[in-house]
């Protein structure tokens, strides 16, 4: 069964800082770039980042740019997202997903995302 499962959400108040993380299982998580994304209610679902395969390209969404960090460790099978200088408008839940269509490069399309976790609630309020 493949499987990705987020863990680390809560709330957290502005300025603020959490650590999400997403383990992964059933699959070679090395053949897959690996995106983080958010949704709030009545909004798109956003890629927040996303890194490569390799680890070598990361990508961040221009809000959360210079805030988050995303990294992986292939050989645990996990994917971070270190977020940092937490704003209410972060309020969303966190989707970690794989992308095994392009996953050479970031892919901004989440139909190009084959695998996805159930997502955690993070919320930044005071």
């Amino acid at each position: 069964q493949l499987q990705l499962v987020e863990s680390g959400g809560g709330l957290v108040q502005p300025g603020g800082s959490l650590r999400l993380s997403c383990a992964a299982s059933g699959f070679t998580l090395e053949r897959y770039a690996i995106g983080w994304f958010r949704q709030a209610p009545g909004k798109e679902r956003e890629r927040v980042s996303c890194i490569t395969r390799s680890g070598r390209t990361t990508n961040y969404a221009d809000s959360v740019k210079g805030r988050f960090t995303i990294s992986r460790d292939n050989a645990k099978k996990t994917i971070d997202l270190q977020m940092s200088s937490l704003k209410p408008e972060d309020t969303a839940v966190y989707y970690c997903a794989a992308d095994g269509r392009s996953a050479n490069y970031c892919s901004g399309n989440a139909r190009d995302y084959d695998y996805w976790g159930q997502g955690t609630q993070v919320t930044v309020s005071s």
